[in-house]
């Protein structure tokens, strides 16, 4: 039983095997998502588990015309705010009218740091910014639609996503130097 539209179909009707192979198909697509909202992968099963109780109950109301993993995701991100939210672990910074787009970090320094490394830096910011960052850059939501799931004004969004991404540019700054430093150092060393 691989095709998820009969999978789907066997949830609805709430069978145990349907549901669990639903589980296992989409575990590791929805443990990346939670993950990129807390640091510790204890709090990140509690997340999924949460939020595949949610996907279970709510099986009827998914619209098989639509993509399932767009759905499953949107419950993931939810699942995981109400989740900080709930821990007391999200406050959100000033509203600010204005906030500018600092661009990234120039691509050198980008190619130079491995997935794992960003990832580290962005799991590294502080739980406001980190949301609004996963919700904006790697969910593929807008300000208005971050500011209604996390019941804050756009111009709240826009501030956390400017400052999420003034962090990361200088964090990824300082380790881009210190490659540059160790590569300089090796250099150095193996011409003499």
């Amino acid at each position: 039983m691989h095709d998820i539209s009969e999978i789907i179909e066997g949830c609805r009707e709430r069978k145990r095997a349907s549901q669990e192979a639903l589980y296992r198909q989409f575990f590791g697509y929805a443990m990346a998502i939670c993950l990129r909202y807390v640091q510790g992968k204890n709090e990140a099963t509690e997340i999924l588990n949460d939020g595949f109780l949610k996907i279970f109950n709510h099986i009827h109301s998914y619209d098989p015309s639509r993509p399932f993993k767009s759905w499953l995701s949107k419950i993931m991100a939810n699942t995981a705010i109400d989740y900080l939210r709930s821990r007391k672990k999200i406050s959100f910074a000033e509203d600010i009218t204005q906030a500018y787009d600092l661009g990234t970090a120039d691509d050198t320094a980008m190619d130079k740091l491995s997935y794992d490394e960003i990832l580290q830096l962005v799991q590294n910011l502080p739980p406001a910014y980190k949301t609004v960052f996963n919700l904006y850059v790697m969910e593929g939501f807008q300000h208005q639609e971050i500011a209604a799931m996390l019941r804050i004004s756009e111009g709240t969004s826009k501030s956390n996503l400017f400052k999420a991404k003034r962090i990361l540019k200088e964090k990824i700054e300082e380790l881009t130097s210190l490659i540059n430093k160790d590569a300089d150092r090796i250099g150095a060393t193996n011409t003499k």
